[in-house]
């Protein structure tokens, strides 16, 4: 794969097919966090929903996503050294691990 303005430019078909792949999925996956984080610092941080969040809700939604993607990244860093470690290991197995 090659780079024009730090934007990859597939060799083959295959190659940008793969590529277009790897974009959605990284879009999906954005998706899914934003909307977990959405759902469970609602649910934490404003109890009964009204026209306007309140200093306290602001300071809460903030503090809670903060954490949220931070545990993500860790959970993410953890999970990708183990299937470096498997594949390090037992390079026939990856497969089915993938990237988290």
């Amino acid at each position: 794969m090659s780079f024009i303005n730090n934007s990859p430019v597939a060799a083959t078909p295959k190659e940008a097919v793969m590529e277009q792949i790897r974009q959605e999925a990284a879009i999906e996956q954005a998706r899914r966090l934003i909307e977990k984080m959405n759902e469970l610092c609602f649910d934490k941080c404003i109890p009964t929903p009204g026209t306007s969040l309140s200093k306290k809700e602001e300071g809460c939604i903030s503090m809670c996503m903060e954490k949220y993607i931070d545990t993500r990244n860790v959970v993410s860093r953890a999970w990708n050294q183990g299937v470096q470690r498997i594949q390090r290991e037992h390079p026939t197995r990856v497969g089915a691990l993938g990237r988290f």
